[in-house]
């Protein structure tokens, strides 16, 4: 079983302009970017060139990126999220019941267009995390 932590931040709509500023300021390089419109889900037109998802390396780490559908439900403190990423989706059934007890499940374990499952929730501490169990590339093709 292969387990990564990482540090996943949500903007109000500026997330490319985090990229770049990140880019210049750390030297990071942007490994994937994927815009709201490229996806199967309806998206309103002011939406569609904003990022859905987005990789950088920063160093030895990555870090996840995206805007929100609600820029509204943005504050400080709240934008900044831990995304455990496991490829077994037994092992991340288990952790996501576990680490959610006494929390508040924002989006139940799912299958969604990228991950065999994916979920999110406060945990009893006021942490925001993501579980993600990605599709395996030949799969995400059919």
């Amino acid at each position: 079983m292969i387990l990564k932590l990482i540090t996943y931040l949500t903007f109000a709509g500026n997330c490319e302009e985090a990229m770049s500023f990140y880019k210049e300021a750390l030297g990071a390089e942007i490994l994937f970017v994927n815009r709201m419109g490229e996806g199967p889900m309806e998206v309103p037109e002011n939406l569609k060139d904003k990022i859905m998802h987005a990789r950088l390396q920063i160093g030895e780490n990555q870090v996840y990126m995206s805007d929100t559908f609600d820029p509204s439900s943005i504050s400080k403190g709240n934008n900044i999220s831990l995304s455990i990423q496991i490829d077994d989706a037994t092992e991340l059934e288990r952790s996501f019941g576990k680490l959610s007890a006494g929390g508040n499940v924002i989006m139940p374990l799912q299958k969604t267009f990228w991950a065999t499952s994916f979920g999110m929730f406060v945990d009893k501490f006021g942490i925001r995390w993501m579980f993600n169990c990605e599709l395996k590339q030949e799969t995400a093709l059919n």
